[in-house]
């Protein structure tokens, strides 16, 4: 059995009131003699093992030195408890280390105490170190990313080399080279990036306000479609429109050899830029607010077709908006329905459109601005920019704005869905023509199976 210690504490109320916290009493690798678990008679021996412990000289250096610390952290609530600890604690020897657990028994469960919160954590130990706060990098410029230093040294010295010899700057010939080798812009938007530079139409753009157009505002570190649209663009307007695109147009007129026959017939050079500008609005604009967005610009294929017209001489052979063959058809059609040549056109000139391939129902769906509402002023007539959308949208219907433009005329209610009767309304005359021309007539319920096979809609 354990002796009874030959010194009892003076303040055994304190030791009961600790004795009270719940205990592992396996951790205490008692002699088998000791009262099992659980038994009314450990509590005794328990108390006076724990009043024995107090009276040990190390127990008493061990609380000095944590009331100690405790005091000089500046803790007045613990610095009065600790004065009514008993006057045996005070002063000691050093403080042995404490015995690590065992692994083995760290695992058992313990019979006292179990389940219940682990209270053996000490609030005087110092809390842990907060990890050190992640640091996240800026991701947002408002004038766009500025470039790492190497490149904008690169840049610098370009600059010098294509500016030396021109002390006062360079004229617009000049800076064609700038456009292309620097910029890695199409030659075709030299003239107006010439005049965003020169605001005050001096002729020349110097090697200063070059660098602070292009270098220091960032642009140059922007990708080509924002570079554009900045260039195009103006002042405090987030969008472009048909006027914007005059200085390309033009810039390609003066310059392309594909297009140099044009110079002496300075109308068609006209005409030839407005249906090249329409198409660039058809394809892009597709909402057709003449508004053209960044966004818009991104998405589109305009500047690829832009260098493709610079490394082309021919230009018939960029199909995308450019092409001189695409222009004269479109041209010659709309002047042959125009029969008064007013630039105008009425419904009875759009029906003979194709060898009267259309029919009077579709037709006044057209004029009907459903589709597409007409820039022209004359009420009931299409203009020539209403025309180009037609024709463009007659002639390949493989394309988003066309797929778009036919289903609108055909879809009667505008619910977004075609129904049996809308697409059986516009059959109609059709069958009718066939019968009238004395042709084996088609079925429409045949070509409605057919539209069904190859489109397999959700609801048939």
């Amino acid at each position: 059995m354990v002796e009874e210690p030959a010194q009892a504490p003076a303040d055994l109320s304190a030791a009961a009131q600790v004795s009270a916290l719940p205990l592992q009493v396996d951790l205490l690798q008692l002699p088998p003699e000791v009262p099992a678990p659980g038994a009314p008679a450990l509590r005794g021996v328990l108390d006076r093992l724990f009043a024995h412990w107090l009276s040990l000289p190390d127990t008493a250096a061990l609380v000095a030195s944590l009331v100690h610390k405790a005091k000089a952290s500046g803790g007045g609530a613990v610095g009065a408890c600790a004065s009514m600890l008993p006057s045996m604690l005070q002063g000691g020897a050093a403080v042995p280390p404490l015995s690590p657990r065992s692994p083995r028994l760290s695992r058992r469960p313990s019979g006292l105490g179990a389940g219940q919160p682990n209270r053996s954590a000490s609030p005087l130990r110092p809390a842990a170190a907060r990890p050190a706060k992640e640091v996240i990098p800026q991701f947002y410029f408002q004038d766009g990313r500025p470039p790492p230093y190497e490149v904008k040294k690169q840049c610098i010295s370009t600059v010098d080399q294509l500016f030396a010899g021109h002390s006062n700057g360079l004229r617009a010939p000049e800076f064609r080279m700038v456009t292309r080798e620097l910029c890695k812009l199409p030659t075709f938007f030299t003239t107006a990036l010439f005049f965003k530079i020169d605001e005050e139409s001096t002729g020349f753009v110097a090697r200063e306000a070059f660098i602070d157009f292009w270098v220091n505002s960032n642009l140059m570190s922007m990708d080509s479609a924002t570079q554009v649209f900045t260039i195009l663009k103006q002042q405090n307007r987030n969008y472009l429109t048909k006027e914007d695109f005059k200085p390309v147009l033009k810039d390609l007129l003066d310059n392309h050899p594909g297009l140099e026959f044009l110079k002496s017939t300075p109308e068609f050079q006209e005409r030839y830029a407005e249906t090249v500008v329409y198409r660039i609005f058809y394809s892009l604009n597709r909402i057709g607010s003449g508004h053209l967005s960044l966004r818009e610009l991104k998405r589109g294929n305009l500047l690829s077709a832009l260098r493709h017209a610079d490394d082309e001489e021919d230009i018939n052979k960029v199909l995308r908006y450019f092409s001189y063959e695409h222009f004269y058809v479109i041209y010659c059609k709309f002047w042959e329905l125009d029969t008064d040549h007013d630039f105008l056109i009425d419904k009875e000139n759009l029906i003979k459109y194709g060898n009267h391939a259309l029919t009077y129902r579709i037709v006044d769906r057209i004029f009907s601005e459903v589709p597409r509402k007409f820039t022209s002023k004359a009420e009931g007539k299409m203009g020539y920019e209403d025309f180009v959308h037609f024709i463009l949208s007659e002639e390949d219907k493989s394309t988003g704005p066309s797929q778009e433009y036919w289903f609108k005329c055909i879809d009667l209610d505008g619910n977004g869905i075609l129904t049996h009767n809308e697409l059986q309304f516009f059959f109609e005359e059709q069958l009718h023509r066939m019968e009238c021309m004395a042709q084996e007539p088609v079925l429409f319920e045949d070509i409605l199976c057919q539209l069904i096979d190859m489109i397999g809609p959700e609801v048939v």
